[in-house]
């Protein structure tokens, strides 16, 4: 089990009041939160092995070389001391990133990042190479592109809340979306994401997107079909195409996550030693964790309890 660490855990801190606190005052409801997240799928799911996949760049260089307007709007507004590559963050949840690294590392969680990369593509290269099946926890669309039935990789989507997830493999994909996991990325690439700031090609919707996709395989096969007047795409459309065709081919590579990262080797394996458990305990008393820490010790001790 690949864990978007990130998404999770913002998603920890909203659907939880910041009033949550520890002993001393200091917000507490990420880390309880993504506590109570990590059981939930240990209890549900029983992986084998788990990874907090992380980001060490939340916006590569690279990739905003790509397309500058990678992930601009969630940049902060340039002030005194700001790094211009600085990522609004609420102050409360800022602060508890460490304490969430140190729950982890108590736990024994493997947390696994790569420099310069996003954990999108740290998710991408475990998955590429694990031996066995893989569920990827995410809320974020473009990990639709890791997924591989015939290697049993699907993904677990938290999009509609924990208490409504969503097992999307390439079936699922296919009757959502009308395109495959293979195309997934050629389908972002062409729609585009406002949320990563991606503007699409101007003109070109979903539906639109995975009809070319169907009828002409890949992006290439897209763009190659618009500069032809025997395609059947209709002259607007074409036109469309190919006056975007620059930019989708440059994002197209911003868009695809990364698969042969030079990764260290973890011990990911599920399991709790009594040191490890202890450990939780000093956090859970230190932090006023309540019984978030009690349900993940019960969890990756592989009890009920």
């Amino acid at each position: 089990m690949l864990l978007d660490t990130a998404a999770l855990y913002f998603r920890a801190f909203h659907g939880l009041p910041d009033t949550i606190t520890t002993p001393d005052g200091t917000p507490v409801n990420a880390v309880r939160g993504l506590l109570d997240i990590i059981a939930r799928l240990v209890g549900e799911f029983e992986p084998t092995d788990l990874v907090a996949c992380w980001d060490d760049a939340w916006r590569p260089r690279w990739r905003v070389d790509l397309v500058p307007s990678y992930k601009a709007q969630r940049l902060a507004e340039a002030g005194d001391g700001d790094r211009p590559d600085r990522e609004v963050v609420p102050e409360a949840l800022t602060a508890q990133i460490p304490m969430i690294r140190e729950a982890l590392d108590a736990l024994g969680i493997a947390v696994v990042g790569a420099p310069d990369h996003e954990a999108d593509d740290v998710i991408g290269t475990l998955a590429a190479t694990a031996s066995g099946p893989v569920d990827v926890v995410t809320s974020d669309r473009d990990l639709y592109q890791v997924i591989d039935d015939a290697r049993g990789v699907r993904v677990v989507s938290t999009a509609r809340g924990m208490r409504d997830l969503e097992l999307v493999t390439d079936d699922v994909l296919r009757a959502k979306y009308g395109v495959s996991a293979v195309q997934y990325a050629e389908f972002a690439t062409l729609r585009g994401d406002p949320s990563d700031g991606l503007p699409g090609v101007a003109g070109i919707g979903e539906k639109t997107a995975a009809a070319l996709l169907a009828k002409h395989d890949d992006l290439e096969g897209v763009l190659a079909a618009a500069s032809t007047t025997s395609s059947g795409i209709p002259a607007g459309q074409a036109a469309k195409l190919r006056a975007g065709a620059e930019y989708a081919r440059r994002a197209l590579p911003a868009v695809r996550v990364v698969r042969d990262l030079p990764l260290p080797t973890v011990d990911a394996t599920v399991a709790l030693t009594d040191a490890q458990r202890a450990a939780g305990a000093t956090l859970a008393e230190q932090w006023g964790l309540g019984g978030s820490m009690d349900r993940v010790l019960a969890a990756l001790s592989g009890t009920k309890g």
